[in-house]
């Protein structure tokens, strides 16, 4: 064990956005995080400073609306990372156990490894959570499905564990490497993967799956539309309650099957019933 370790502090003054950042960072990183209510520190015995460069080019995406204040140390290290790793417990999702590589796989369930570098990405969140009991409920085997922001993969590989077709994509080209990795770790794969969003996919899928923010939901709405085939499924999840309604509004076009919601997320599931 080194030394020294780094330590990044991000603190979020948006308190709204600090579970999007740390699922983000969680998916790049690779180290603990640790998550308070409005701030997010990236523990590593590497440096950290690709990380802070990496969220303020996200934000940047975003319009710069997401105001972060950033502090990076250098410090005595500490045994954190076995710590870290008795903390991450396999958890059930639906039909799916989500289980870190020092764990077993468990019989009667479809299993899925990912090593979290957070609980995020891993089932233990609750927008991934509820995405993963509703991929256990619509996805039947042989759909084509498309994976929108797909960050860990750990969504894609539900849909794949179940007999699908899968084509996934994300804006951070960290996270695509890191579905890829996922997907080799569970000896699984893909038709396609892509740096990118909604607006790229050819063609029109069976289901399409987006675990993102509402903001994101509510801009990219058409392109998740036309993904969606006639009487396909849409499954929008990352939703804080609060900003609901907004994105019930701009998806009213389409029918409502199911609503779930676990702590303060939403996620929703529709048929697009477009003529």
């Amino acid at each position: 064990m080194q030394e020294k370790y780094y330590e990044l502090i991000m603190t979020i003054k948006e308190e709204d956005f600090v579970d999007f950042i740390a699922d983000f960072v969680a998916n790049i990183s690779g180290d603990g995080l640790e998550i308070g209510t409005d701030k997010i520190i990236v523990r590593s015995e590497n440096d950290v400073a690709f990380i802070k460069d990496a969220v303020e080019s996200l934000v940047g995406t975003l319009g710069g609306t997401i105001d972060i204040e950033y502090k990076i140390e250098v410090k005595e290290n500490v045994d954190w990372i076995a710590k870290y790793q008795n903390s991450v417990e396999p958890i059930e999702a639906g039909r799916f156990y989500i289980y870190p590589s020092w764990y077993e796989a468990k019989e009667g369930k479809i299993n899925i490894k990912i090593d979290p570098a957070l609980a995020f990405g891993s089932g233990h969140h609750a927008t991934t959570f509820s995405c993963l009991d509703a991929i256990g409920t619509y996805v039947k085997g042989n759909e084509r499905v498309l994976d929108v922001g797909c960050g860990s993969g750990i969504l894609g590989l539900a849909c794949r564990k179940l007999g699908a077709k899968v084509e996934l994509c994300d804006t951070d080209p960290i996270s695509v490497d890191s579905c890829e990795q996922n997907f080799a770790l569970n000896n699984e794969e893909y038709e396609e993967l892509w740096e990118g969003s909604a607006n790229q996919a050819q063609g029109e899928y069976d289901v399409v799956i987006a675990n993102i923010i509402a903001d994101v939901l509510k801009f990219i709405v058409h392109d998740l539309k036309r993904a969606t085939k006639r009487d396909g499924i849409l499954i929008l999840s990352g939703i804080l309650d609060k900003k609901e309604e907004a994105v019930l509004e701009l998806y009213s076009d389409l029918e409502l099957l199911e609503r779930k919601q676990k702590d303060e997320w939403v996620t929703l599931v529709y048929k697009n019933i477009k003529m």
